[in-house]
């Protein structure tokens, strides 16, 4: 188990650190009620709205998050050219996030999720969204931004939620950029595109999508676990990879060399002390364990950090982020 000490020595390096986000940026929007009754109209709750709240999601997530562990953070994507794509674009901008890496689409809307939380308890969700692919235009525009904003950061992200802006070509580019100036790409993966990832740092599925990405129907002991990370790194030739487990914790592989045959495979258990709500859990995940790397962490330590992390998030309701200080806490 990591120490205290190196654990902060980790957790400390974080504001020296810069990274590039790519990915679906959403907005979340979150309505908090009450439920005392039943609809005489139909058997349904009625919830009385108490408060309101949107919250960047998807990528918008994890570069809050980011932003909270204190890094400086550069974004790159498409949002629509509406009053809730502004408002996305304004909040990077109120916290220091660099936004010249995001595409205004006025044919798209921008992504946004509502939640409708009563009693602590999610009741139900609307989406409002297009997953129809970006088109070649914005593709390559998307490109060339990647192309400059890669020399200027220590690490990337890709937060992949399915939405159209991952492409082959985009994710080829990106691992060519990133391979020149040795720069690791950590991604959280959706299960269809999951080999287009081969060649980056790090892949960081739950349970669910791992398996699904290697075509097998999920499974949640250790023995299937492992043997599909196994499998994982071996098609996608990582050094690195992480399955998060809800509350069995997660599972780390790591490599000496990509793809190899007998990866180094660690069981971290779970540090949640109560769980409210997940969403973003794996957000979480991919923003510390990316920090942690850059600031020099073994893929052990910084599974151990990224895992505190979502401990400390999923004890919170709603698309919640950690502190950096917060973070050192959690170890004392």
């Amino acid at each position: 188990m990591i120490s205290r000490q190196r654990a902060h020595k980790i957790i400390g390096a974080y504001p020296r650190s810069s990274v590039l986000v790519i990915g679906d940026l959403m907005m979340d929007r979150f309505i908090w009620g009450s439920v005392s009754r039943i609809s005489p109209e139909a058997p349904v709750p009625v919830v009385e709205v108490i408060n309101e709240e949107d919250r960047p999601g998807g990528a918008g997530n994890v570069i809050f998050n980011l932003v909270s562990l204190e890094t400086k953070v550069y974004a790159a994507g498409i949002v629509g050219m509406d009053s809730t794509g502004e408002r996305l674009v304004r909040d990077f901008e109120h916290r220091g996030v660099n936004v010249e890496g995001i595409l205004l689409d006025p044919a798209r809307p921008t992504s946004l999720k509502t939640r409708v939380i009563a009693n602590r308890q999610q009741v139900v969700r609307f989406d409002k969204e297009s997953r129809a692919p970006i088109g070649q235009d914005f593709e390559s525009r998307l490109i060339d931004a990647l192309g400059s904003l890669i020399t200027r950061v220590d690490a990337v992200v890709v937060s992949d939620y399915g939405k159209g802006l991952i492409s082959p070509r985009v994710i080829a580019r990106l691992v060519s950029h990133a391979r020149r100036k040795n720069t690791g790409i950590f991604v959280d993966p959706k299960p269809e595109n999951m080999k287009l990832y081969r060649g980056v740092t790090c892949v960081t599925p739950n349970t669910a999508e791992a398996f699904l990405g290697m075509g097998q129907l999920p499974k949640t002991d250790d023995d299937a676990v492992e043997a599909v990370g196994k499998k994982i790194m071996r098609n996608l030739r990582l050094t690195e990879a992480i399955i998060t487990r809800g509350s069995e914790g997660m599972t780390v592989f790591s490599a000496k060399g990509p793809g190899a045959k007998s990866p180094v495979i660690r069981h971290i258990p779970t540090v949640a002390r109560e769980v409210f709500d997940v969403t973003g859990a794996g957000d979480t995940v991919v923003a510390a364990y990316a920090l942690s790397h850059v600031a020099g962490a073994s893929p052990l330590e910084a599974a151990e950090i990224a895992n505190a992390a979502a401990g400390i998030v999923v004890a919170k309701v709603g698309t919640a982020t950690v502190a950096r200080r917060e973070l050192e806490e959690n170890f004392g």
